[in-house]
């Protein structure tokens, strides 16, 4: 939208002395009061108008600015759309630099502080990673919460595996010797893991297998999540 501007005419205003004069004078004086009087209408029209553009000049303001906090979230938007393999470095420069909530996340994971199984919910979502803690009941992430934040890296470890592969296997997918099961609709508890989620990735490492262990002695700590 083009702007309007208003010069005001600052010159003094010239008003005749007083007394007696000649009739040039009394022409020329006339004259320069009828000017000084025009200039002094022009100055008060002009503040006028300025004065009667101020709300809309705030009102535009105001609209720039929610314009410009639509567009930004309207670029997030489709950002988080995207594939992760799609995604571009200046995307998730934006992304940190615009999604407040995702920068407090990274912020707090960066400074070693357990996030908990919302907060790794939201960075999932918004980092395009595979969702696995929306494949949890509330009470498994009120679980994965409690391990989180009492000390228990390893048990939160567990149940965050478990959580990958309902999320990655379907329902389907093998346990002990001879025996299948559906990794979604299968309640975590101590047996279940002992004959079903240990079974299904097998590291060589141990590492999985010793937070599982720990997710069990978790759980055992308590029994009513069992």
């Amino acid at each position: 939208m083009s702007s309007v501007s208003f010069v005001l005419n600052t010159s003094p205003l010239y008003f005749a002395p007083t007394g007696k004069s000649t009739s040039n004078q009394s022409v020329s004086n006339s004259s320069n009061s009828s000017k000084a009087a025009q200039d002094f209408s022009a100055v008060l029209s002009s503040q006028s108008a300025q004065n009667s553009l101020s709300p809309s000049a705030s009102s535009a303001s105001g609209s720039s600015s929610s314009t410009n906090t639509i567009s930004i979230e309207a670029q997030l938007a489709a950002i988080k759309a995207n594939a992760p393999m799609t995604r571009t470095p200046a995307d998730m420069t934006f992304l940190l630099a615009n999604d407040k909530q995702l920068a407090a996340i990274t912020a707090k994971e960066n400074q070693g502080v357990p996030l908990t199984s919302s907060e790794l919910d939201y960075e999932q979502k918004a980092r395009g990673f595979v969702n696995s803690m929306a494949f949890l009941s509330p009470e498994e992430k009120e679980l994965y919460d409690k391990a989180a934040t009492s000390g228990n890296p390893q048990a939160a470890a567990g149940l965050s595996v478990i959580a990958f592969e309902s999320s990655t296997l379907g329902h389907t997918a093998g346990g002990a010797p001879g025996t299948t099961y559906d990794p979604i609709n299968t309640p975590i508890t101590v047996d279940n893991i002992k004959n079903y989620f240990s079974y299904t990735n097998i590291d060589p490492t141990g590492k999985m297998q010793s937070q599982f262990q720990a997710l069990i002695q978790f759980l055992q700590t308590n029994p009513d999540k069992d």
